[in-house]
């Protein structure tokens, strides 16, 4: 019985030597480690990818809000009600704040409201509204006009969402990484007294 105990752990032994060697000769051979390796490759390329398409996803969303708040805006100058009830900057601003929803807030929403007596004028004189450091100029109008006067409503809001992603994917078109939005209607006053 000895004697079959002996053999069992020589055999035993011979064995895992046998498997000792398999697996370092295997080793080049063996490919289960390799899926999470290929996914260790590619990880960092589609998390860049993913945040990618969320900003852009975040940045229409914005700008949807910010053109949908401008528009209706613009039908308070150019069906008169803004110029009937006396409006001023800021009270047009806080009506037109009434329409805004996240991520735009009121409190990064920059107006410029002018009237022209035609079209061509107004072409000739909208400007970019960055400066050549890519920073928000401070000139800013409000004249709603009277009846028949051509009207520019553009809208500003400065997305800070791009600044805090990496510059591999952000688009960013201002000075500081952040994005700035913006939003025109342009239209010809109705003929309100």
């Amino acid at each position: 019985m000895e004697h079959c105990v002996s053999q069992r752990k020589t055999g035993l032994q011979r064995r895992n030597q046998r498997n000792a060697s398999r697996g370092v000769r295997g080793f080049g051979r063996d490919h289960s480690g390799a899926s999470a390796v290929e996914f260790a490759l590619v990880a960092l390329p589609l998390m860049f990818l993913l945040l990618g398409i969320l900003q852009v996803g975040v940045v229409f969303f914005a700008n949807f809000a910010l053109e949908d708040a401008a528009e209706r805006g613009a039908r308070l100058v150019r069906t008169g009600q803004a110029q009937s009830q006396g409006f001023d900057a800021a009270k047009f601003k806080s009506e037109v704040c009434k329409y805004l929803i996240a991520p735009v807030s009121c409190a990064g929403l920059k107006l410029d409201i002018r009237s022209y007596s035609s079209f061509g004028g107004a072409a000739a004189d909208l400007t970019d509204p960055l400066d050549s450091s890519g920073n928000m100029k401070p000139n800013f109008s409000y004249d709603p006009g009277v009846g028949g006067d051509v009207v520019i409503v553009r809208a500003f809001y400065e997305l800070g969402l791009a600044a805090e992603l990496p510059a591999l994917i952000s688009l960013g078109n201002m000075g500081n990484g952040s994005r700035l939005l913006v939003a025109t209607a342009a239209f010809r006053n109705e003929p309100f007294n």
